[in-house]
């Protein structure tokens, strides 16, 4: 496997790492309305969110572009994942169905036809 299409996966998983940390941040309370917005968490998310735009910006460069797209819906997967490890949310099963449907659709789009 392509080295930048790994990279392009580890992305996505830091991609949903931000937006725990933003989920995170939301659950608190804030002294007054900058401390919502000039915390350590919203500012690191967005420290993730814009390295993980820049190094994704690169990565699009070396793989073939019809695979971007489908590896970056495993965030998805991610988020689901990291809400369950750390925010304790319950898994749903529409939530489950979904996630399952996500990985169905990203195997058959990877699958090479006959």
């Amino acid at each position: 496997m392509n080295k930048y299409v790994l990279l392009m996966f580890a992305l996505t998983f830091f991609s949903a790492l931000s937006q725990l940390l933003l989920k995170l941040s939301a659950n608190e309370t804030h002294k007054g309305r900058f401390g919502e917005y000039l915390n350590r968490k919203v500012i690191t998310a967005y420290l993730i969110f814009a390295v993980v735009l820049l190094l994704n910006t690169y990565a699009y460069t070396k793989v073939n572009l019809k695979y971007g797209p489908v590896i970056d819906t495993f965030t998805y997967v991610f988020v689901l994942l990291l809400s369950v490890l750390v925010l304790r949310e319950k898994v749903t099963k529409w939530k489950l169905i979904g996630n399952l449907m996500i990985i169905a659709g990203v195997v058959l789009y990877s699958m090479e036809p006959f």
